[in-house]
């Protein structure tokens, strides 16, 4: 149990380096302070540009590239590596712990991103064919509507139904996707309060059915 708990912590602290405030911090912006004031890629984009945002969602996905992908399998000085400890189950943990760092960065004041990025990365380790329905569902979302919070909700809905139709045998990954697509949710409740008053942004470049 020293091992998933280490582990867990580890990644937790890696997701808390958002990718936002880090390149921000070199530009001399903080983007808590611009647009919708979330530390996220969506708002780095409408605020400072393509460059900067494709910097920080590559941060954001490559730490959990790191915590899902590599932390699991390292054998630390004083933890190693224990038997008893499902490395699914460690891997699935520690996934959870990179996108919940991402949302309450302990390095930021608990005000970070809503985990998007970093659960892309995420699944990317854990179950890369997921990715498919998952951008399928948020594309066709963000055509029809042009709300990239709502695609990023439905898409994170995506990820328990695919594992509970392609990874059955899987209790590890059925509770990852229900636990993150509920978290995500959450994240995006502002984003809800926005549809629901009429004050939502949306992505024009991507909808298709925007009045002409």
């Amino acid at each position: 149990m020293l091992e998933l708990a280490v582990k867990t912590l580890l990644a937790y602290l890696l997701g808390s380096l958002l990718g936002s405030l880090v390149v921000g911090r070199l530009r001399g912006v903080d983007i808590r302070e611009q647009g919708s004031g979330n530390a996220g890629g969506t708002n780095a984009l409408r605020t400072q540009g393509w460059k900067f945002a494709f910097a920080v969602i590559v941060i954001d996905v490559g730490k959990a590239l790191l915590a899902v992908g590599v932390l699991p399998g390292l054998s630390l000085p004083l933890v190693g590596i224990d038997p008893g400890v499902s490395r699914e189950w460690l891997a699935v943990a520690c996934a959870v712990a990179v996108v919940v760092g991402h949302v309450y960065p302990v390095w930021y004041e608990f005000r970070g991103g809503k985990g998007a990025a970093t659960l892309i990365g995420a699944v990317g380790v854990l179950a890369p064919a997921a990715l498919v329905p998952v951008v399928l569902v948020w594309l066709a979302c963000v055509m029809l509507t042009g709300y990239v919070g709502l695609g990023t909700m439905l898409g994170s809905a995506a990820l328990p139904v695919y594992f509970a139709v392609a990874r059955p045998d899987s209790a590890a990954l059925l509770v990852f996707g229900i636990a993150m697509a509920a978290f995500v949710v959450y994240t995006h409740r502002s984003n809800v309060a926005r549809m629901r008053a009429g004050t939502e942004n949306r992505a024009r470049r991507l909808w298709l059915l925007r009045p002409r």
